[in-house]
């Protein structure tokens, strides 16, 4: 890009920004939509009213309706990924290899340095449940539609803004150190990992709340008419793309690194006296 054509890209972010300003003078008193902002900030953390009807059964969350979505989904991925792409892995990665390939390592490098011991389920499961974060995050980014029992058109959330999802991901991840720990050093091992009961609490709470955090910031600047030009765009997929980056690093290095702590074998001390 020439200097001149970078000068005339400022000239029209400053006017689009001039113009997105002028706009928000002129719309409506913030709070005008028929719910206030309460009873949209409650719907989004207890999903009273949004709830879905599953196979004419019951109602259920719309949460749990993205969770089996992002499930299908991944794993139509990797089926078509194990079927037509590694079977023709060279030695030489192409771009898409490599990218599999770094992404791979990061998670297998990030559980081989907190987990020396039995790592190699923990890091399949690490890759995995990272894997799951970081894509049901951005999950609502796309805004896939369902309908509600009342009849009304929802976006569905992402899966871990639910309680339910994010304490299912928390005690997954507590059953998996737990099961380092009997593996590694059996009775004691079981009475490491119990003496860390408060863990799947504290996983599923901290996932919890920071992506119900994102989704609540997001809600509160679509509700204000005068700051929905343009803003909210930005403020979601910001606070979106970082919830999802961070929430699957922190779960992933403390699955990891507890699972580490609890596998480790006890170091039997010698009882024989040196001679000075």
């Amino acid at each position: 890009m020439t200097k001149k054509q970078k000068k005339k890209s400022g000239i029209f972010f400053i006017c689009l920004m001039i113009v997105f300003l002028t706009a928000s003078f002129f719309t409506a008193n913030p709070g005008s939509g028929p719910e206030s902002i309460q009873e949209i900030m409650r719907d989004a953390v207890l999903h009273e009213t949004g709830r879905i009807n599953l196979f004419g059964v019951l109602t259920v969350n719309p949460g749990l309706i993205s969770g089996f979505a992002v499930t299908c989904m991944l794993f139509a991925v990797c089926l078509i990924i194990r079927i037509f792409v590694i079977r023709k892995f060279t030695m030489v990665p192409g771009k898409f290899q490599l990218i599999l390939e770094e992404i791979v390592s990061l998670f297998d490098n990030m559980v081989k340095g907190n987990s020396p011991h039995r790592n190699t389920f923990v890091s399949a499961y690490c890759f995995a449940v990272g894997v799951y974060i970081f894509v049901s995050t951005l999950f609502e980014l796309f805004g896939f539609q369902a309908i509600t029992v009342s009849g009304a058109s929802i976006s569905l959330p992402a899966p871990l803004s639910d309680i339910n999802g994010a304490i299912a991901i928390g005690c997954l991840s507590y059953l998996i150190i737990m099961s380092g720990g009997i593996a590694g050093n059996r009775l004691r091992g079981l009475g490491k990992t119990l003496k860390e009961f408060s863990l799947p609490i504290s996983m599923s709470f901290r996932l919890f709340g920071a992506l119900l955090s994102g989704a609540l910031v997001t809600e509160l600047v679509y509700y204000y008419s005068s700051l929905s030009y343009g803003l909210p765009v930005v403020v979601g997929i910001i606070f979106t793309l970082l919830h999802a980056i961070v929430q699957a690093y922190v779960l992933t290095m403390l699955t990891s690194l507890f699972y580490g702590e609890v596998s480790e074998p006890a170091v039997k001390v010698s009882g024989q006296n040196s001679i000075a």
